[in-house]
């Protein structure tokens, strides 16, 4: 539950019990859920809870708050929709209502995590009658207006066009029971916070509130400590942990290099299906441009396509029509297709965290994956912070050669761990190349303070 007032309470978290065969549950029909939800997980081919629903949804079942971290690809969405469906699913949907009312709210980062998170809720709720309605800009404004009029139980939505919405008085939130902030370490950072504050305001005091993330950096943390109230933590996996079955590589290759460098990675017939990561939006456009010029189909998804383009270029990646795409940092939340083979950073992202998120497209329902990064000599720093969050080293991978070779001298001094010892091996590449020099780690710019709640 959330104490909305100027000056919250800020209470201590509950750890959940560490997962134990001997006490924990190990099928859905363990876990409290009524049979029409188990009947939509049948459905849809589920057998066996991940970690984080096995540990999520009893607490979430009973009405605590919840504050979730797992790797992306393990069933975080689930963890929180189904609680939520039995909870509605025990009094009439808004339909039958005489004044239509919101009673849960999900807050997402992207339209393409929105619109996934909706399509779950249709998938369980498949025999609940309970309807939801997913909220992002970009498209028309009146259909979500005529829709929220007419009752709609659950609101999934991205923060900008929800508060758009509640300026003109289009929803109502004096019923809301539930609040789930999905991806939360993106939702609570600078660029979101402002909007989430707006609607927390606009929120019933007494309710139930629930985070789940990948990470949860330590400023961000103290954030969601004062919006929780004696939260049961759930942490399946360490924050910044990335999946085992992720080969992770980096090759040191120049700035102007790294075009050529991409082009041969995907000559290669082992990529079937490749996500190219890039920092910006005029990055992703020019990658895609370049990657054209050299016969290689892709597209670019970012927050200046259209939800048409977006929309399009996801379902033919998702089809197997194009097998290459190419997206931003924001962008990767929203992006849930199996059979990702690789992950390829074009360029190191800003915050460390957004390399857990990026590489977590790979390796999704138990499948194995490979991530390779391209780091410049001005990129080392965010490296060393990368290697930092996620507790070891990347093998450095030799530059083929017939292009450039790795960095010059001068850009090896810069190298924030001397000796690139390898951890792991990867994969369908060359023996890691090592370099020798001793000099000390670079200490990479310490994180902005946010603002308290």
């Amino acid at each position: 539950m959330l104490q909305n007032d100027a000056t919250p309470r800020r209470t201590p978290s509950i750890e959940a019990p560490p997962a134990s065969p001997a006490v924990e549950p190990s099928r859905f029909e363990d876990l409290g859920l009524i049979t029409p939800l188990l009947r939509a997980i049948a459905a849809m081919g589920h057998t066996i809870p991940t970690p984080i629903q096995l540990r999520a949804i009893p607490p979430a079942l009973g009405g605590a708050d919840v504050l979730g971290i797992a790797q992306t690809g393990t069933g975080k969405t689930a963890a929180f929709v189904l609680p939520i469906l039995q909870r509605l699913s025990r009094a009439p949907a808004a339909g039958a209502q005489r004044a239509p009312r919101v009673r849960a709210l999900i807050l997402s980062p992207t339209r393409e995590l929105a619109t996934q998170t909706s399509r779950a809720f249709d998938a369980y709720g498949a025999q609940l009658g309970i309807r939801n309605i997913v909220i992002f800009g970009g498209v028309g404004a009146q259909p979500q207006i005529s829709a929220l009029r007419r009752g709609i139980d659950v609101v999934v939505a991205t923060p900008g066009r929800l508060v758009d919405l509640m300026s003109q008085g289009a929803v109502n939130f004096d019923g809301l029971e539930v609040l789930v902030l999905d991806e939360a370490d993106r939702m609570l950072d600078e660029g979101f916070l402002p909007a989430i504050r707006r609607i927390a305001n606009v929120l019933p005091r007494q309710r139930q509130t629930l985070f789940f993330s990948a990470t949860m950096p330590t400023d961000i943390q103290q954030i969601a400590d004062r919006m929780l109230v004696r939260p049961v933590k759930v942490e399946v996996a360490k924050v910044g942990q990335t999946a085992d079955r992720i080969d992770q590589s980096v090759y040191f290759v120049e700035m102007h290099d790294k075009r050529a460098l991409l082009g041969h990675l995907l000559r290669n017939s082992d990529v079937t299906r490749a996500i190219v990561f890039t920092r910006t939006k005029h990055g992703a456009d020019r990658v895609v441009k370049q990657l054209s010029a050299s016969d290689v189909e892709s597209a670019a998804i970012h927050g200046n396509k259209s939800q048409t383009a977006r929309a399009r270029a996801l379902a033919r990646f998702r089809d197997g029509d194009l097998r290459v795409l190419v997206a931003t940092d924001l962008a990767s939340r929203g992006i849930d297709v199996d059979g990702i083979s690789h992950v390829i950073n074009y360029e190191m992202p800003m915050d460390p965290e957004g390399y857990v998120h990026r590489i977590g497209r790979t390796a999704r329902a138990g499948a194995r994956g490979e991530a390779i990064s391209f780091c410049s000599g001005e990129e080392r720093s965010r490296l060393a912070s990368i290697e930092r969050l996620i507790r070891h080293r990347i093998p450095v991978v030799q530059t083929p050669a017939h292009m450039a070779p790795v960095p010059s001298v001068a850009h090896i001094a810069h190298d924030p761990h001397g000796s690139r010892g390898g951890h792991g091996a990867a994969v369908h590449l060359p023996e890691p190349a090592r370099t020798s020099h001793g000099s000390a780690p670079r200490r990479a710019p310490a994180p902005q303070r946010r603002r308290a709640w």
